[in-house]
């Protein structure tokens, strides 16, 4: 079977499990009547912004933030080059990682660059398969890490100008970083339910739905006020 059969992606892939016109959660919006700060305003259009910036791989400086990411990755192995067989071992679907990039953007870069300087020891974990007894059939860390992105700005509805889900906006009004920290505790979480199902990467759309609906759960708990309040961030360091 191939993987891109599996999974959501750039072919068949990123983009395929969730729709931009489906019904909000009413977990979602727990603040739906609250009125935004300007700092909360100002940190959401960012946000939504940078879900809008392409890959580009003739840029210099997405050249170079992905060499960091295989730097971070792979520290002590040299990148032969931007295209190379190499990627395949991080769990690309080909040599060249620009097209996977291409259905979820930059911004799915920056969440794994975030995820390896952040939390090295729980990106070192995932990356190499280090917990749990796995399947046979393994999901790609990479991709994976790229619909975890996807699935994030669907669940947030990044690409609305106004923001939709606003107890996160409050929370991302407390702290600027709070969607990539986001990011992180929703690949370990997805993990976690991975070793916890015992899922092989056929399942893997079924193991991230999952994820996204334990944390919309997570997300309208009422004593949620920042973003490592969230149960699940413990995982980050477990």
């Amino acid at each position: 079977m191939d993987l891109a059969t599996a999974m959501v992606g750039p072919r068949t892939w990123i983009g395929g499990i969730f729709s931009r016109t489906g019904p909000a959660h009413s977990g979602s919006n727990k603040h739906v009547d609250s009125k935004l700060t300007p700092v909360e305003e100002a940190r959401y259009q960012k946000l939504h912004e940078r879900a809008d910036v392409p890959y580009d791989e003739t840029r210099v400086d997405h050249q170079k933030a992905l060499a960091e990411l295989w730097n971070l990755a792979y520290p002590n192995v040299t990148l032969t080059g931007l295209i190379s067989e190499q990627w395949l071992e991080m769990g690309w679907q080909g040599v060249n990682p620009s097209t996977d990039f291409r259905s979820c953007g930059f911004i799915s870069l920056e969440n794994l660059l975030f995820f390896a300087k952040t939390f090295p020891n729980a990106f070192r974990r995932l990356l190499l398969k280090q917990r749990g007894k796995r399947a046979a059939w393994e999901y790609p860390f990479a991709v994976a890490g790229i619909n975890v992105s996807f699935m994030l700005i669907q669940m947030l509805e990044l690409y609305q100008v106004k923001p939709r889900c606003i107890n996160f906006v409050k929370i991302l009004g407390e702290d600027e970083e709070a969607f990539d920290v986001l990011y992180c505790i929703a690949f370990v979480l997805m993990d976690a339910q991975w070793i916890a199902t015992h899922a092989s990467y056929i399942e893997f759309n079924d193991v991230l739905k999952n994820t996204r609906t334990q944390l919309e759960r997570e997300l309208a708990l009422e004593d949620i006020q920042r973003i490592r309040d969230l149960p699940a961030y413990n995982l980050l360091h477990s």
